[in-house]
């Protein structure tokens, strides 16, 4: 069956050619079967949830906006950082671990509009976030190929097994935004804006450095195959501005972390503190032998869950003819970041969430399929799994 062929953008871009929002603006109606599919999938987690919330007579809505990760963030936009927390074994918890862009705007949010609180004030940039970065994500998948597979590759990651957090007060959506944006940047030779989105994208996450390196291996990529080629001085020029600009936002939150600490590794300190160390994935094969010691059972489960993961990834690079490097580069690294680390292992699902081009072998296969029905049927299965899946989570008592 042929493949389907890429829409270009332009084509559905309402503003006039040539303006200053031309390039990251699509137009409502190219975009809206991707955005109300996103959001019926939302809505479907958020109804699974409320309704077992009430069920079990719990608050559905302050475990999205009350708990865990939301309130550092919540307390950092009241009263800035500073805050500390001692545990009975004495290590030591820092409100440093977390970057700044999100309880900022929390703070001027909730500045703007006092009734919303801090609290409502990062539920509502949450969501709102989650809109521009399912935009975004159709953004780059519809570029690369096509309407629909762009619409599923939205659709699918909103009922990704973990996107119950997409709801909650976190930075996950705020993050997928920008880098979403910031491929479709480069994808489109936008360098400057590219830059300009990775700053963001690195005040908001540490997993900004899988975006600064797609960036970069991207620039260098074409400097090499290009030599020679003609390429004007110009694109060049901007192309370096870009690269330049990618890594300011997450090195200046490293370098401040160093200078109120007066440590310049303060920062990877602090991590070590709330046992976020980079270590190669020892910890995780540990982990997985612990597994293996509780119960074979859980131990090959977990085998099999890796090797999905490493079938899927080696999906994408395999596709690399059609997947532009910056994409492969960012996918790739996400889940590395993700996989070397010896934080809390139950939050790994989490962590990868942000790698949405992972979804883009099977928003493909979707795309291609003969009977029309079978995408909606298979997205509202995977919709209603991930919304009991993610009202036992919240409703548990362990962090996403």
């Amino acid at each position: 069956m042929p493949e389907p062929k890429a829409v270009p953008l332009l084509r559905a871009i309402a503003l006039r050619p040539g303006s200053a929002a031309h390039s990251l603006t699509i137009s409502l109606r190219y975009a809206a079967p991707a955005l109300l599919g996103y959001i019926a999938v939302r809505l479907t987690g958020l109804a699974i949830l409320m309704i077992s919330a009430s069920v079990t007579g719990k608050d559905g809505m302050r475990r999205l906006t009350g708990r865990w990760d939301s309130v550092w963030y919540q307390r950092i936009a009241e009263h800035g950082y500073g805050y500390e927390v001692r545990l009975p074994d004495g290590t030591l918890h820092s409100d440093l671990a977390f970057f700044p862009l999100l309880p900022a705007l929390e703070r001027g949010l909730s500045v703007l509009f006092p009734p919303l609180g801090v609290a409502g004030a990062g539920l509502l940039i949450s969501w709102l976030a989650s809109l521009a970065a399912a935009c975004g994500i159709f953004a780059v998948g519809a570029r690369i190929y096509g309407h629909r597979a762009g619409t599923l590759l939205a659709v699918l990651w909103g009922a990704y097994p973990t996107a119950f957090v997409q709801s909650m007060a976190y930075t996950e959506t705020l993050f997928t935004a920008l880098a979403a944006w910031a491929l479709y940047a480069v994808l489109t030779d936008r360098w400057i804006t590219a830059g300009v989105l990775c700053v963001g994208a690195g005040l908001t996450r540490p997993v900004a450095a899988a975006l600064i390196a797609a960036i970069g291996v991207t620039a260098m990529w074409r400097l090499v195959t290009e030599r020679g080629g003609g390429e004007p001085l110009r694109r060049h020029w901007r192309m370096a501005v870009g690269v330049c600009l990618a890594p300011l936002g997450w090195l200046s939150y490293i370098v401040f972390v160093a200078v109120w600490e007066g440590n310049p590794f303060a920062y990877f300190d602090i991590q070590a503190d709330w046992n976020n160390r980079i270590d190669g994935g020892a910890a995780l094969a540990v982990f997985v032998a612990e597994q293996f010691g509780r119960s074979v059972l859980a131990g090959l489960g977990l085998c099999a869950a890796f090797a999905l993961l490493l079938w899927v990834v080696w999906l994408c690079v395999r596709q690399r003819p059609r997947q532009p490097l910056p994409v492969i580069v960012y996918c790739v690294m996400v889940v590395v970041i993700s996989l070397i680390g010896s934080g809390y292992f139950g939050s790994r699902p989490r962590l990868m969430m942000p790698a949405f081009p992972l979804l883009l072998p099977a928003a493909v296969a979707l795309a291609r399929a003969r009977r029309r029905a079978l995408p909606a049927a298979i997205v509202g299965v995977a919709a209603l799994a991930s919304g009991v899946y993610g009202a036992f989570n919240l409703l548990g008592s362990g962090p996403p």
